[in-house]
């Protein structure tokens, strides 16, 4: 009896030891999380303000910064976006430098491998040395406020602390030039057709140029984008590798496969929607703006909200500026409004996707050079080293020819493929060049009052090409591709479409299209309209003279907002609302006949076939059909291409790419060159059996309960951590989600991926709906929340009404303030 009650006390002590050490901890934890979110509220000192400003956030949970001068503002953004968004802003830098794998190890050599390639640096640097002397200190004094931000005692975010980092002495300074490189991210983002130009290539490896065409086919009702055989003229140029052994092709295709970097320079399914309404067609009388733009989903966002308020006067030099009143998306790491308004207009982007990227198959002449039109050259050299966590460093040497840097010698893709004995392969991009000005396109923009001070504010946007609408609150309104576009040679019959021959001077680019020569569309044509809206797709006017690419995203987006936009009656903000909201694929319309056809023997078949033959293309959230749809026509593209492509090279080019009208195109046509001797219907059957049994696996045998959203969620992923398993849960943002890559509210999806194949990846980054007729009406939302740590409780408050497509004020004013921070010198 004495044994137990000695037993009993000391099982109790423990209990009690364990029960206080927990709480210990869990309180040393809330101690962290205090001292480690930006304190929003007090006093702070600013090191370079001329006199004090105010940072306060309304309601809305939008930062407004009151300075007396723009300089004092662009500083204080700076010190915000190190407080809320450091670990962003940190990492964002450690890319663009190629410096990753010093935090991360070994997983990210291969992407600072192409980072130091590319040169972004070294070109942000010389195009930041020919920027106008204010837009050098406006960026300057941005840096200078980020490291003040940085530097702020309670600042630490949760992510040094798990990787081990000190930022007092691991983490590099932001700089002004580091703007400049975060700006020629944006654009190696939504940039040009490489990717495209690499899958091409890749695919003729083993497919003829009329089969290549069936797999990438042209844009709906275009001629094919060149006349060339490419497939005998790549084969008569000796392009490819020999055939190899079997252990050196399968080490090829497993480099393949696990390359970090064969998806830049896809554009695919990248794309956003923007349409603007003129009075004409409002009832107000003055007109709307939407937008919405479709990037990849991160955790934070990659949108910061910020309002800058400066009144017009003098700067401490002496110079004189405009009043600074604008609201809306800021990128951290730049000082601007990038997406918003000012007190009397508003403007909104979509990618115009342009080739401003061609691929130089350069010939090799020995070792050290290669052949041009004007015969033999040397490579230009310089010599990178990579700092590697827990490794020693390794030293690169990168090629340059006179197109541009040598890629193939840095992208593992290549070497399955190319024969690197004659050929290296060099990109020429627009980005890169020393003129591109973009960032005072966005300083010039945050003071335009009107569509005229906007139409010359974009004048000097350089990469990436936007498709720009316009209105201001007297009624105009306008839409203009604003950018720098290569102008090609008459002779250069290959079009951007595949990797040219460097050393054949007609494919070299001759010039830039003039701005006055890129796509517009006035007032007046807007208004007989009604409307004017871009998605992506060709947005060019019958017998325009220029090219500006083969490669348009499809049209259906835009076919669909059409559709919603000619209602024939006046319409309003909560129509454009709703129009953000559409989930209806015109994707799916096309192949609802088939799913009329289908016949299974599967043992879920007599409940699905009914819930898939009366799907009638809305992918909502709460739908059955959706989800059987998704996944039969993902079977159903694997069944078609992975005989002809091969298992390797079909995982390499799918996944971000759907390849939607190659399979509308071979069933069409019900070609068994493609489906099989057995034919296209019973590959289509066979698919749906195959589907059922994914579903099953992944929502369970009770087909009432199945639906597309628990297949299809938000997925914001963190960067790194939404890699790792036992830190996911805490990092990424994980919310409902509608739609498909088709549908007006995106929701596109990597099928490659091992984990929640479904999962939305790829959708409005944020959306934002402008009223002209009353501007402190607008309203924007976005995926995540405010704070970039993710143990604040504003981490990812927005989720719920992005989901709901709901929106939140974004006003020009701050009454009613939440949080008020005052800076002082």
């Amino acid at each position: 009896m004495a044994q137990n009650i000695r037993w009993s006390r000391w099982l109790l002590r423990s209990l009690l030891a364990i029960v206080l050490l927990a709480l210990l901890g869990f309180g040393a934890f809330q101690i962290y999380v205090l001292k480690s979110i930006a304190p929003l509220n007090g006093h702070a000192q600013l090191i370079g303000l001329s006199a004090a400003v105010e940072i306060k956030r309304d309601a809305s949970d939008v930062t407004h910064i009151h300075a007396q001068n723009p300089i004092d503002a662009w500083r204080a953004i700076g010190y915000v976006h190190a407080q809320e968004r450091g670990w962003q802003l940190a990492f964002n830098r450690q890319v663009m430098h190629g410096e990753l794998s010093e935090w991360l190890g070994e997983p990210s050599l291969e992407t600072d491998k192409l980072m130091r390639t590319l040169g972004i640096i070294k070109a942000a640097q010389a195009q930041f040395d020919k920027l106008p002397l204010n837009t050098q200190k406006a960026l300057e004094a941005y840096a200078q406020g980020v490291q003040s931000g940085y530097a702020s005692a309670q600042w630490r975010a949760p992510e040094f602390l798990i990787l081990g980092i000190n930022p007092s002495k691991d983490m590099k300074p932001w700089t002004a030039v580091d703007s400049v490189g975060w700006a020629l991210m944006m654009a190696l983002d939504l940039g040009g057709n490489w990717g495209n130009e690499f899958a091409r290539l890749m695919a003729l490896q083993t497919l003829s140029t009329d089969e290549l065409w069936t797999l990438l086919p042209p844009y709906p009702g275009e001629a094919r984008g060149t006349k060339v055989d490419i497939a005998a003229f790549y084969q008569n140029l000796g392009v490819y590798a020999k055939p190899s052994t079997p252990q050196a092709t399968a080490m090829a295709n497993q480099q393949l496969l696990a390359s970090s970097t064969l998806d830049i320079g896809v554009l695919e399914d990248k794309g956003s929607n923007n349409w603007v309404l003129p009075g004409n067609n409002t009832k107000s009388g003055l007109p709307l703006l939407a937008n919405d733009p479709h990037l990849g989903l991160s955790a934070p966002a990659v949108w910061y909200f910020a309002g800058l308020h400066a009144p017009a006067g003098k700067l401490p030099d002496g110079q004189t500026h405009d009043e600074l009143n604008v609201v809306g998306a800021t990128l951290p790491g730049l000082p601007f409004v990038v997406l918003g308004r000012t007190q009397k207009a508003a403007w909104g982007f979509t990618n115009t996707g342009p080739d401003v990227q061609d691929l130089f198959l350069e010939a090799l002449e020995g070792k050290d050079s290669y052949r041009t039109p004007s015969g033999q050259q040397n490579f230009e050299t310089r010599n990178e080293v990579i700092k590697v966590k827990g490794k020693g460093d390794v030293a690169i040497q990168v090629r340059s020819t006179r197109h541009g840097p040598v890629i193939s010698d840095v992208q593992p893709a290549y070497a399955q493929f190319l024969n690197k004995d004659k050929y290296a392969i060099a990109i020429r991009w627009s980005a890169l060049d020393p003129d591109n000005q973009t960032i005072v396109a966005g300083m010039e923009a945050n003071f335009a009052i009107s569509v005229a001070d906007l139409r010359q504010a974009f004048s000097k946007n350089h990469s990436p090409m936007q498709n720009v609408v316009m209105a201001d609150a007297n009624g105009h309104v306008l839409f203009k591709a604003a950018g720098k576009v290569p102008v090609r040679a008459s002779s250069n019959d290959l079009n951007g479409m595949v990797p040219a021959p460097g050393w054949l001077a007609q494919y070299d680019w001759q010039s830039w299209i003039p701005y006055d020569q890129t796509p517009e569309v006035s007032q007046s044509d807007i208004e007989k309209r009604g409307w004017h809206a871009t998605a992506n797709q060709k947005i060019l006017p019958p017998g325009y003279a220029q090219f500006l690419t083969n490669d348009w995203t499809g049209p259906e987006r835009f076919n669909r907002i059409a559709q919603l936009l000619s209602s024939g009656t006046k319409l309003d903000a909560n129509t454009m609302k709703s129009i953000q909201a559409d989930v209806h694929s015109l994707a799916a319309d096309r192949l609802l006949p088939y799913l009329q056809t289908l016949t299974s023997q599967h043992a879920k078949a007599s409940e699905a076939l009914p819930l898939l033959k009366s799907f009638k293309g809305d992918m909502s959230r709460d739908s059955a059909g959706a989800l059987i749809y998704a996944v039969w026509i993902d079977e159903v593209t694997r069944a078609i291409l992975v005989p002809k492509l091969g298992e390797t090279r079909f995982k390499a080019l799918f996944g971000k790419r759907s390849f939607r009208p190659a399979v509308e195109g071979i069933l069409a046509t019900q070609d068994q060159s493609w489906c099989g001797v057995a034919g296209c219907q019973a590959l289509m059957n066979k698919a749906l059996d195959t589907a059922l049994d994914k579903i099953v696996t992944m929502q369970g045998d009770k087909v009432s309960a199945w639906n597309w959203g628990r297949a299809h969620p938000a997925l914001s992923s963190h960067r790194p951590f939404g890699n790792v398993k036992v830190l996911a849960g805490f990092f990424d943002v994980v919310g409902p989600s509608g739609g498909d890559g088709f549908t007006v509210n995106v929701g596109q999806y990597w099928t490659n991926s091992a984990t929640l194949p479904f999962a939305t990846r790829h959708a409005a980054s944020m959306r934002a709906v402008y009223d002209l007729a009353n501007l402190d009406e607008s309203g924007f939302i976005y995926q995540t929340g405010q704070s970039g740590h993710p143990f604040s409780s504003r981490y990812q408050d927005m989720k719920d009404e992005w989901g709901q497509v709901k929106y939140r004020p974004l006003r020009m004013t701050t009454s009613g303030a939440t949080q008020v921070l005052q800076l002082t010198p």
